[in-house]
């Protein structure tokens, strides 16, 4: 298992948008992809449980990724929120 914490540089945060570019990207790796804010932990790959999380604009998450690609799934999770998600 690998992990890393992330800022949301999205002026908007986490809306629907930029939540369903995250799942996208996330369900291109075999491997579990979650992430933990407040204590509570979303799946990567739902678009339900990414906007439940209510992921705002500054805010921190840490993405844990567990499986036989996490490395590289950890890599490109962290470079799509650095990116801005679209935005």
């Amino acid at each position: 298992m690998v992990s890393q914490k992330v800022t949301i540089k999205n002026p908007t945060g986490l809306h629907l948008r930029p939540a369903g570019i995250l799942c996208k990207e996330a369900m291109q790796y075999k491997s579990l992809i979650t992430f933990q804010y407040r204590g509570n932990i979303a799946n990567a790959k739902s678009v339900l449980s990414v906007l439940g999380a209510c992921i705002k604009s500054g805010d921190e998450i840490e993405f844990c990724c567990e499986g036989e690609d996490e490395e590289e799934a950890l890599e490109a999770m962290v470079k799509a929120v650095e990116n801005g998600l679209g935005e």
